[in-house]
């Protein structure tokens, strides 16, 4: 069976939790205010798309593309982006609540990440060069072996990397949110 070409329309307020989003090669397409939570979008390829207003917490997206696609004030909680595919992987997360997201070893060089929640979030073995955390909260988000050569943090809130176990060379840190580097050593700074 032939895959679908869908390219140029917009889906509002589509309901994707029981009625599944067609496979396809979904291409210069919009989604606004749809509800994929728990939905099966494996193997979808999504090829600069925008998702707004969207609910895709816990959504299955198994060897799913996402090519140059734009998250915006969405609610992606649970996602496991590791499971999908690899090739020309990008994404921009603009407002989103992405708590306890997965990115084990994804490369996610140039991404940004703007004002938005990144609890609990894991960044293991992660390449998130260049990238940038624009006004993001990061509490319990996990840097291990993570690659944040040339990152901006400035702006961002909560984290705690290990300079030891992670490539922090040429980030950007605030100094304010210097001690999320040094928390390891137990030190107690002071004004």
């Amino acid at each position: 069976m032939e895959e679908r070409f869908i390219g140029d329309e917009v889906f509002k307020k589509n309901n994707y939790t029981k009625n599944r989003l067609e496979k396809g090669e979904y291409d210069a397409c919009t989604f606004v205010n749809c509800d994929f939570y728990n939905s099966d979008i494996s193997a979808v390829r999504f090829i600069d798309c925008e998702f707004i207003d969207c609910n895709l917490s816990s959504a299955n997206i198994y060897n799913t593309s996402f090519q140059n696609v734009i998250f915006q004030d969405c609610k992606m909680l649970g996602i496991n982006f590791e499971k999908c595919s690899d090739f020309a992987f990008s994404i921009k997360i603009d407002s989103c609540q992405l708590n306890h997201a997965s990115f084990y070893k994804k490369v996610l060089s140039k991404t940004s990440f703007i004002n938005s929640k990144l609890n609990a979030v894991d960044f293991t073995e992660s390449n998130l060069s260049d990238s940038i955390f624009d006004n993001c909260d990061l509490l319990n988000a996990t840097f291990k072996n993570t690659n944040l050569k040339g990152a901006d943090l400035e702006n961002s809130i909560n984290f705690i990397i290990d300079p030891e176990n992670n490539n922090i060379e040429n980030a950007k840190f605030s100094l304010q949110s210097v001690i999320g580097l040094l928390t390891k050593y137990n030190i107690k700074i002071t004004d």
